[in-house]
């Protein structure tokens, strides 16, 4: 699943008149650098979420056939659902006998999806992270499963916090979902964000960190990341 659904608002002025989805870099969409990454890792039906000029992306996937995959629209438009709420409400659109792979429209890098996917195996959910520096960090306990995050800034702390002494990594915005977890998210409202329902399962469900020591990745979210990006997508291809 791409989640394609954002206003876009650090990327202003251009998404006045765009999806961030559609916002090129190294002269194609940041949406068809996310579609090709994962139609070359091999995978073959994907899931766009879409909300902020919606139509625009709709009108490239078709003006492009989909690129030759199984491209399926769950459709945000009456309200912006975030990343938990997305992925519910996609629900039936995907494979549910397979994990789920997510993966921010904004985020480029070098991780090898393939090997992230098949790295999983009995876990109910893997995020990619990594040691970069931010002000928002989860934790991990020794065997890197999911037992929190900090607010590093202010001290916030949020889910189980058992750990002694606990590794503390940034989320990359890719991570892998299993279907296990769905009947979890009955509970939930409409609208929530993935991050804290991890939280809250993660102290009785199999929620681990993956971490690639050589990640290059970049949250192509602003502006002045734009020229950085163009850098990354000639190195990632």
């Amino acid at each position: 699943m791409i989640f394609a659904a954002g206003l876009g608002t650090r990327l202003k002025p251009l998404t006045d008149t765009m999806p961030k989805a559609l916002v090129r870099v190294g002269g194609e969409p940041l949406l068809w650098h996310v579609v090709m990454k994962l139609k070359r890792a091999g995978f073959e039906r994907i899931v766009v979420n879409v909300h902020h000029f919606a139509d625009q992306i709709e009108e490239y996937l078709n003006a492009n056939d989909g690129f030759g995959l199984d491209i399926r629209i769950s459709d945000e438009r009456r309200q912006l659902l975030e990343t938990g709420g997305g992925i519910k409400a996609a629900r039936p659109l995907f494979d549910t006998a397979s994990p789920i792979l997510i993966h921010n429209v904004d985020i480029l890098s070098n991780i090898d999806l393939s090997r992230l996917y098949d790295s999983t195996g009995d876990a109910d959910a893997t995020l990619l992270v990594s040691p970069r520096v931010t002000k928002r960090y989860l934790l991990f306990d020794e065997d890197m499963r999911l037992n929190g995050w900090k607010n590093i800034e202010t001290g916030e702390q949020k889910g189980p916090c058992t750990a002694a002494s606990p590794q503390m990594f940034a989320f990359s915005g890719i991570h892998v979902f299993s279907p296990r977890l769905f009947p979890l998210m009955d509970e939930w409202p409409e609208r929530f964000g993935i991050i804290d329902f991890y939280l809250k399962a993660c102290a009785d469900s199999r929620i681990y960190g993956y971490l690639k020591d050589d990640l290059r990745l970049l949250d192509v979210g602003k502006l002045d990341s734009l020229h950085e990006a163009e850098q990354l997508v000639l190195i990632d291809n």
